[in-house]
């Protein structure tokens, strides 16, 4: 459970050395810059965008979920079917509980719209 004290550029250098990684075969793999990569993992950018939170988990095998958390974003909830709060994260960044109502509302309307034969 030590991982889940660390900062997340500790985490992300532990989890790229897991891996048996270089930076440079990270910026290979997943198209964001050996500097970038540098600094994230030493703590100068602490809120990187979760496009590149999301690629660095795939390419180390963590939970998406657990990177957001550590750089400080809001994880999809177990009640998320599908992970839809991920894909809402990764395209558009985090979105608040009223933001969430509001677009689950929208989308039982869109849904129920759908079931009464309205299109959609």
């Amino acid at each position: 459970m030590e991982e889940q004290k660390q900062s997340l550029g500790a985490f992300l250098r532990a989890a790229r050395e897991r891996r048996g990684l270089t930076l440079r075969a990270v910026e290979r793999a997943a198209g964001v810059s050996n500097a970038y990569l540098s600094q994230l993992e030493s703590g100068k950018i602490r809120r990187p965008s979760p496009l590149v939170l999301h690629k660095l988990a795939e390419l180390y095998e963590v939970p998406y979920s657990l990177i957001l958390e550590r750089a400080g974003y809001p994880s999809p909830t177990a009640d998320t079917a599908g992970g839809g709060t991920m894909i809402v994260d990764s395209r558009l960044g985090p979105i608040n509980s009223n933001e969430e109502q509001e677009l689950k509302e929208y989308l039982r309307f869109l849904r129920s719209r759908r079931s009464q034969g309205g299109g959609g």
